[in-house]
């Protein structure tokens, strides 16, 4: 296995610089979680894929990401759809994980740190306060208070973490001095999907760092696995008889 999607030459497509939807997107991800579970990528390979496919831009960027999988039923990125079916790829929901009463409005990290993860309801503003320590900020299972959230990040001689789930928009402003704000897996110019929320990270960085990076959630990583690992035993079930039938020893 390699760790990055083919490198060769692409065969003309005649789309190559047509714009991408977010359903195009969403086939391309299909296609790399049926790759994971049947064990072609390994999920070093499957992390890297997922991210290109969410900040591709073009049906030229996609292409390569699916090009030596197999894709049952054609090519790998299918010709765009009308503009009113592109909701029709939604990972997610997201009315339904819009509104509530904020569970916390700020986390402090001062020689040590602090965890916002799991169900909890990211307010309109969230601060996080870091000095020689360090906070992570998980949005990947939470509800937003507001479709607009603002997480104020201020990282002296320590850093914050901000997770993601894909689909939503993020917004990077943070101004970093002898440190910096670093987004992963997110891109300006993406798509977000229909109805999710836009996330804007802001802030100072002093002697220390910002992050922001895109990931699946928890319970479909876990859900990928299990079905890799079923797959995996079903493949043995099905060796076994084949050597007794052979004669050979098992």
């Amino acid at each position: 296995m390699t760790s990055e999607p083919p490198s060769e030459p692409a065969e003309p497509t005649g789309l190559p610089e047509l714009r991408a939807s977010d359903a195009d997107r969403e086939r391309v991800v299909e296609v790399l979680r049926e790759a994971l579970a049947e064990g072609r990528l390994d999920m070093d390979e499957f992390d890297q894929r997922l991210d290109a496919a969410y900040t591709s831009r073009t049906y030229g960027e996609l292409e390569p990401l699916t090009r030596d999988l197999p894709v049952p039923g054609g090519p790998p990125v299918a010709p765009p759809l009308p503009a009113d079916r592109r909701a029709a790829g939604s990972p997610a929901r997201w009315s339904e994980r819009i509104g509530g009463r904020p569970s916390s409005t700020y986390g402090v990290g001062i020689l040590g740190g602090f965890q916002r993860k799991g169900g909890w309801v990211v307010p309109r503003r969230f601060t996080a306060v870091t000095v020689m320590g360090g906070g992570e900020i998980d949005l990947r299972d939470a509800r937003f208070e507001d479709r607009e959230v603002v997480i104020r990040c201020f990282a002296v001689m320590g850093g914050a973490s901000v997770v993601v789930p894909p689909g939503v928009e993020v917004d990077v402003r943070g101004i970093g001095i002898m440190g910096g704000f670093d987004q992963s897996g997110a891109d300006d110019h993406e798509l977000p999907v229909p109805g999710a929320p836009r996330v804007v990270v802001t802030g100072f960085a002093f002697w220390g760092g910002v992050g922001v990076i895109r990931k699946l959630p928890k319970a479909e990583r876990k859900r990928l696995k299990e079905e890799r690992r079923r797959r995996e035993l079903e493949g043995k079930g099905e060796r076994g008889p084949e050597k007794r039938d052979r004669g050979e020893p098992h």
